[in-house]
C-alpha cells in the first residue's frame, strides 16, 4: 500500500484531471505518483459483413500523426458504456448497429490512469448518416478483418484498442464463442 502524503500539483481539464502526488511506499522510500482520473470509454469492431470492419482514420496529437483505428470515444456524465458504443458509432461513421455485443474491458494505462476501455462488436449495421465527426475523423475505411491482422503484426496499426479488439476477437472466433448468429 502506498500512503498519499500531499499533493504536489493539479490539472483540470474539461474531460480528465491530473494530480501529482508525494508518496510514501511500503518500504519507507518517498516518491511521486502522477494519477489521470478519465471517464470510461468504448471502443467498437464494426462488422457491415463476416470479413470486414470499419475503421475510421484519426490525427492523433499525442504523437503526432495519423492512425486507422476502430471507431471510440468517451462515455459522457450519465450514458452507459453500451449508449456510448451506440453513439460514438453513430459520430464517427455514420452507421447504427441492431446487434452490439461487449467482447472485452481493459485499462490502458493502469500505471497513472484509472481510464477503463470495454470493446464491443457491433453487427446488423445501418447507413443513417452521411455526416461523420469531421473535427475528428478524416475518413472511414471498410478494411478486410485479415488485412487488419496483418497490419497490427507488421507495426502498421499500433492502437492499443484496436490490437486488443482485433486479436481477442479473432482468439474468441476460434474458440467458437461467438454466437453463430451475430453477423446474420
Amino acid at each position: 500500500m502506498e500512503e498519499t502524503i500531499r499533493t504536489l500539483g493539479i490539472l483540470q481539464a474539461r474531460h480528465f484531471s491530473a494530480r501529482l502526488d508525494a508518496v510514501r511506499l511500503r518500504t519507507g522510500k518517498v516518491t511521486e505518483r502522477i494519477k489521470i482520473d478519465h471517464p470510461a470509454a468504448a471502443a467498437i469492431l464494426a462488422f457491415p459483413d463476416r470479413d470486414h470492419i470499419l475503421m475510421v482514420r484519426q490525427w492523433r496529437y499525442a504523437i503526432g500523426g495519423e492512425t486507422l483505428e476502430i471507431p471510440a470515444g468517451k462515455v459522457d456524465p450519465g450514458e452507459t458504456e453500451e449508449v456510448c458504443a451506440h453513439r460514438e458509432l453513430m459520430e464517427e461513421t455514420g452507421q447504427r448497429a441492431s446487434r452490439l455485443l461487449e467482447i472485452f474491458s481493459y485499462y490502458p494505462a493502469i500505471g497513472y490512469a484509472n481510464e477503463i476501455i470495454r470493446i464491443f462488436m457491433a453487427a446488423g449495421l445501418e447507413r443513417i448518416s452521411d455526416q461523420e465527426d469531421k473535427d475528428e475523423i478524416s475518413g472511414v475505411e471498410m478494411v478486410k478483418l485479415d488485412q487488419v491482422h496483418d497490419m497490427i503484426m507488421s507495426g502498421r496499426i499500433r492502437d492499443g484498442k484496436t490490437v486488443i479488439g482485433v486479436s481477442l476477437f479473432r482468439a474468441k472466433m476460434e474458440r467458437g464463442e461467438i454466437p453463430d448468429n451475430f453477423f446474420v
